[in-house]
């Protein structure tokens, strides 16, 4: 079993009116020796931002702005932006987010030159109603019962359900292109779905949702497998590209008599068809165990969204409780070796 190390809290909450409530999910690139964090900071009455944070190495804060990097301006993102994941991809930073407005939770976009400016592109994933999306998506095979558990919307109130879509979050962008086209992941509930060779972003129409719907099983990445993940699966951090395979952290869900327990787990997918997965750890990488990870503003938590490799050595951001900010380090080459001991092809 590979060892991991918890290095402790790195983020607490403060006094300042945009982040008074929680800090927590942050997306994690590292340029040179500084890692840029941006992170899910919480105000009262659970409205979301993005602040930022900047490290010298993967562990000191030696600079943390005092308002939003990034605040809501849009009705699709009016009740919140939460949870980004970041890329960069040749000359330009893809900042992923969920988007909420107090209906519906969908992916959305930002990019950047320079880590400073951002321009929001809006929402990637598809707009589909529970109907079209339960049509659509068993047009060809029948798809996983918990979907029709976790899509229904049944707390809706009566006049917010025609307003109310699929929600589809978790949207995390592979770091390089592959064969020249756009990789990414996104997470309709309880499974982890990939959108494979997107020449140009503006191609994500509805009519191309509407045959990517058709197709669903096709594209399910990860599905619950292992205990620790039995409620459902979705993304962490983006991929890691290594010898053997795309390194995937992401999170794993069981519903427990305590409720639901997050887990950060670990996969391997292929390099140039990362729908194949390789291999992936039948135990989680860590879990909820310290005071920090198991009281908070939700309970038994750890959330990982970024990562940054610092010689051998893979650091791990993560949301601890969904209160703070915790970083877990293991060793990647080993982790490597302990993925391949449990290869999928062995499971035939």
């Amino acid at each position: 079993m590979i060892q991991v190390k918890k290095e402790g809290v790195l983020l607490t909450k403060t006094l300042f009116p945009f982040e008074d409530e929680g800090v927590l999910n942050p997306a994690a690139i590292k340029e040179s020796q500084f890692v840029h964090l941006f992170y899910r900071a919480v105000s009262q009455g659970n409205h979301s931002s993005i602040g930022y944070c900047k490290l010298d190495g993967p562990l000191s804060v030696v600079d943390r702005h005092k308002k939003s990097l990034l605040a809501p301006e849009f009705e699709y993102e009016c009740q919140g932006m939460e949870d980004p994941r970041i890329v960069k991809i040749e000359d330009t930073y893809y900042l992923t987010y969920t988007a909420y407005d107090g209906i519906n939770a969908l992916g959305c976009l930002a990019i950047s030159k320079d880590l400073i400016h951002f321009e929001k592109k809006g929402i990637i994933v598809p707009q589909i109603s529970y109907a079209a999306f339960d049509q659509l998506a068993e047009e060809s095979s029948p798809i996983n019962q918990k979907y029709f558990r976790y899509n229904e919307h049944i707390g809706a109130l009566e006049s917010d359900k025609e307003k109310s879509l699929v929600w589809d979050k978790n949207v995390i962008f592979f770091p390089r292109k592959i064969n020249g086209k756009f990789y990414f992941m996104h997470r309709i509930k309880p499974e982890i779905q990939i959108v494979v060779g997107v020449e140009d972003l503006e191609n994500l129409t509805e009519a191309f949702y509407q045959d990517y719907f058709s197709h669903f099983n096709d594209y399910v990445v990860l599905t619950s497998k292992y205990d620790h993940e039995i409620s459902y699966v979705g993304g962490g951090c983006p991929p890691i590209e290594t010898d053997h395979g795309w390194l995937l952290i992401y999170h794993g869900v069981k519903d427990g008599l305590n409720g639901y327990v997050y887990s950060a787990c670990a996969a391997l997918l292929d390099l140039e068809n990362p729908k194949e997965e390789i291999a992936r750890l039948p135990y989680p990488l860590f879990k909820p165990e310290l005071g920090w990870e198991l009281k908070g503003e939700v309970n038994n938590v750890c959330f990982p969204s970024g990562a940054v490799v610092f010689e051998d050595t893979l650091y791990i951001y993560y949301g601890a409780a969904d209160e703070r900010i915790a970083t877990a380090s293991v060793s990647l080459s080993g982790l490597i070796k302990e993925l391949l001991l449990y290869n999928k092809q062995d499971d035939k």
